[in-house]
């Protein structure tokens, strides 16, 4: 994908349409890459998502990125997502500060700073 290029969003029976042409009719990965201008590895992914799970594989209906993505934005959070957030976010930073850095700012204002300098009490 090409920088400031939208995704494209490939519908169920898009998938399953060339999913059936390489499975059925043993039209190769490589020539279905060219026919439907889509990626060689998302077609094997979606090729073997269909083989284990079938068409239920396709089903999901859900955000498909960070599924706290919603919780972070959401003004009415229940108590318990609140705390599901709280406790995400501070795994997360634990995880950071482990591997040697803290994240200072937020947005397009955010800077990971190295630790290695830092005074550690």
């Amino acid at each position: 994908m090409k920088k400031g290029q939208k995704k494209r969003i490939w519908t169920k029976e898009q998938k399953l349409e060339i999913i059936g042409k390489h499975l059925n009719e043993h039209i190769s990965v490589r020539a279905l890459e060219k026919e439907y201008n889509a990626d060689r590895s998302m077609i094997c992914h979606w090729v073997r998502d269909y083989i284990k799970y079938g068409e239920a594989a396709f089903d999901y209906k859900g955000h498909p990125g960070n599924p706290f993505a919603a919780l972070h934005t959401s003004k009415t959070l229940t108590e318990t997502e609140r705390l599901r957030l709280q406790l995400v976010k501070l795994e997360i930073e634990n995880e950071r500060l482990k591997k040697g850095y803290q994240v200072k700012g937020v947005g397009a204002n955010k800077e990971f700073v190295s630790l290695k300098d830092a005074n550690m009490k």
